[in-house]
């Protein structure tokens, strides 16, 4: 089942879409991952939210970063889908949706992102490249890729 999606700037978000939002980022970066870790970053407001919903629930989320917000290029970050479905393609559907509105928005620029290590082969099936050695962030193996090209 394809998903229905939704992009929002933050001051579009509902009361009711942005606790959504924050509570399934918590399920999968803090609870899943057993990762403790400040999520609510201060780049929330400056950022536009792909939402992903199947039966009104949210089963893939990203958001979009600005040049100049997370680092000097535009940034996908905060990729996340649903634990219980992520044997659907969920997460290829997301990066599509994802790259695409990054580039409606901001025009053929670079991408930046800061991956997790052991997504590194799906991140480069888009295109992404790495550009840092491996870092430790929140205690996970991380490398920075780029993708240059559309």
């Amino acid at each position: 089942m394809k998903l229905k999606w939704e992009v929002k700037k933050y001051d579009e978000l509902t009361l009711q879409e942005l606790y959504a939002i924050l509570q399934f980022r918590n399920k999968v970066f803090i609870v899943e991952q057993t990762c403790p870790f400040q999520d609510m970053d201060n780049k929330d407001d400056n950022s536009h939210h792909i939402i992903g919903y199947k039966n009104n629930e949210i089963m893939a989320y990203s958001r979009i970063l600005p040049p100049g917000t997370a680092y000097e290029q535009a940034s996908i970050g905060r990729v996340a889908t649903d634990t219980e479905n992520r044997r659907f393609g969920y997460g290829r559907e997301l990066m599509k949706q994802s790259i695409e509105i990054l580039r409606q928005l901001h025009g053929e620029v670079p991408i930046k992102i800061g991956a997790q290590l052991y997504l590194k082969q799906f991140y480069e099936s888009f295109g992404f490249i790495q550009s840092s050695d491996m870092y430790m962030e929140d205690g996970i193996p991380h490398i920075e890729m780029l993708k240059s090209e559309v």
